[in-house]
């Protein structure tokens, strides 16, 4: 696999990974639906996330050659970058009005 098809595979990724938590109400999308997810469990659900398309990304990395070393300053964009993967999935869920 290309390192360009790697690139747009973990941002597709993480698209998808960041609007999961807010566009339904089970657990990582497959566990029990118990009571509605709050804003806290959606927060905690998209950190996870962050984490597991993070590692699927260094799992790329790792498979194309050697790990570059990466400071508080990749995090931090990365983390912000996911945030605003999210902002679609936030609008959805808690600022358009829908049917009850």
């Amino acid at each position: 696999m290309s390192q360009t098809v790697s690139v747009w595979l973990v941002v597709v990724l993480a698209l998808l990974a960041a609007n999961l938590p807010f566009l339904n109400q089970r657990w990582l999308a497959v566990g029990p639906v118990h009571r509605a997810k709050t804003l806290p469990w959606r927060l905690a659900e998209l950190v996870l996330m962050y984490f597991l398309v993070g590692g699927f990304g260094l799992l790329l990395e790792k498979n194309a050659g050697q790990i570059s070393p990466q400071t508080w300053e990749f995090y931090a964009i990365t983390a912000t970058l996911f945030l605003t993967l999210a902002f679609p999935g936030f609008v959805f869920r808690y600022l358009l009005k829908h049917k009850a």
